[in-house]
């Protein structure tokens, strides 16, 4: 039987550096619990590390234009004149 290592198990796969890192604190936390470390848990977190929701990869124009948005109401809630830029 073929015990499961954390290198053994992350090799090859395209983490940056932070993610890499969270990944081992994750395994080390369970280790020193005593709880399995390769758990359901860590490989959803390791699918969302590898392909994250299409949500959050939207463009810095489009969270300018939310911004924008965003000040523009909220001038307005007051019933004030929108500010100008």
């Amino acid at each position: 039987m073929q015990h499961k290592t954390p290198g053994a198990m992350l090799d090859g796969l395209p983490l940056i550096p932070e993610q890499y890192s969270e990944v081992l604190h994750y395994i080390h936390r369970q280790e020193r619990a005593g709880k399995e470390w390769d758990t359901p848990e860590l490989k959803a977190m390791l699918a969302d590390m590898l392909d994250p929701p299409e949500s959050l990869a939207y463009s810095q124009v489009d969270a300018d234009d939310s911004t924008s948005t965003e000040r523009i109401s909220a001038g307005c809630e007051d019933g004030d004149e929108p500010l100008q830029h």
